[in-house]
């Protein structure tokens, strides 16, 4: 900014003598920077904003498939599954269960 200021005032003379060119190129250069920089602006924000809805999309998506999680097959198979039970005790006719005068000490 300060070489631009430095560069009218050393064409001061020129500046005063054609007013009217230099606010002419003034405005075209201004006006076409300004428009070229805010062309450029406005496509960053297009895409910025669709990148938003992107992911606005991807969480309702996962916020979904985790309410309702999807009904698949068991992780563990139930057909092979066994059910491990200690013996039974054995009756009097096996002699394996002990009387109760046995139970009995001393």
């Amino acid at each position: 900014m300060h070489d631009l200021i430095a560069f009218i005032g050393s064409n001061a003379a020129l500046v005063i003598a054609n007013p009217a060119a230099f606010a002419t190129f003034a405005l075209l250069f201004g006006g076409g920077g300004f428009a070229v920089g805010r062309y450029f602006l406005t496509e960053r924000i297009a895409n910025l904003e669709s990148r938003i809805a992107r992911r606005d999309e991807e969480i309702t998506d996962l916020k979904a498939k985790q309410i309702a999680p999807e009904q698949g097959d068991p992780l563990v198979p139930l057909f092979q599954m066994t059910e491990v039970l200690p013996p039974a005790p054995l009756n009097f006719n096996r002699l394996l269960a002990q009387r109760k005068e046995d139970l009995r000490v001393g």
